[in-house]
């Protein structure tokens, strides 16, 4: 069977792993909710049923809805099970740990207990579709045209004042390499992150002085005068561990913190 991928929601990380892909020689179909760019309409059933027919890969990106449904196992998740594939996978979050006041979180920690319930049950249902499944919880995804340096260069970004708040994050590229890894490693969970967990404050900083602009000043959560969705970011502290990744899919990311893959966006 050839390599083609079939990918559920080509969205940032979707779109930059079907380029990957294409430039190695592999045929990739996407879904989108409307026909463009090439990529096929979700509720298009007869043509993404005969891509599923025809893919030798899987993959879904798409979360779940508002309501807590999740689109694609509702749509398409019995032909997905049925189907005959090489490989199936799914992009997840790590926000399905919920808080761990500042711990490290690697893959066998309990997931369910955030604010996150929907991306929990859906991470779980996935896993429990195929014995290939693999799934990949990711923290902030940051890349070209989506990063620090974009939102200091547009005078979007405050520094939070948290003592003993910190993210995990990852760069886009290390996403694609994973999941590209992990299409000759075992089926399971897998956290996709960066070596260094930092203060959110301390990435601003820091990209600011990369572009030679004037560092914000430090704020309270009040005065940065957040939207409900930002906020929900600081009320979950945790460090993501990669280790998994590392020792089963002989995974390395190759922006290991946040120095280096702002650096590269620059060069």
């Amino acid at each position: 069977m050839a390599n083609r991928m079939l990918i559920f929601g080509m969205g940032y990380c979707a779109s930059r792993l079907a380029d990957r892909l294409r430039a190695e020689g592999w045929e990739v179909i996407g879904t989108r909710r409307e026909a463009r760019d090439g990529a096929l309409a979700f509720d298009d059933t007869p043509s993404v049923r005969a891509a599923l027919q025809s893919a030798s890969h899987v993959l879904s990106s798409v979360p779940p809805a508002r309501d807590g449904s999740e689109p694609v196992l509702d749509h398409y998740g019995a032909a997905i099970r049925a189907t005959q594939l090489k490989w199936s996978g799914y992009l997840s979050s790590t926000g399905v740990y919920g808080d761990a006041d500042g711990a490290w979180v690697d893959e066998s920690a309990p997931i369910g207990s955030g604010r996150r319930k929907a991306r929990s049950e859906a991470d779980q249902n996935w896993q429990d579709l195929r014995d290939d499944m693999h799934v990949f919880r990711l923290p902030g995804i940051y890349g070209p045209g989506r990063s620090p340096l974009d939102r200091v260069r547009e005078g979007r970004s405050s520094r939070i004042d948290m003592p003993g708040q910190v993210f995990s994050r990852i760069h886009v590229d290390d996403i694609v390499a994973g999941v590209i890894a992990s299409f000759e490693g075992p089926a399971g969970a897998y956290n996709i992150s960066d070596d260094l967990p930092t203060p959110q404050h301390e990435i601003v900083a820091h990209a600011a002085r990369l572009l030679g602009m004037d560092v914000p000043p430090l704020q309270s959560l009040e005065e940065a005068d957040l939207s409900d969705a930002a906020l929900g970011f600081y009320a979950e502290n945790r460090r993501v561990a990669n280790g998994r990744a590392k020792r089963l899919l002989r995974w390395e990311p190759r922006y290991p913190d946040y120095k280096a893959g702002m650096q590269a966006l620059l060069d």
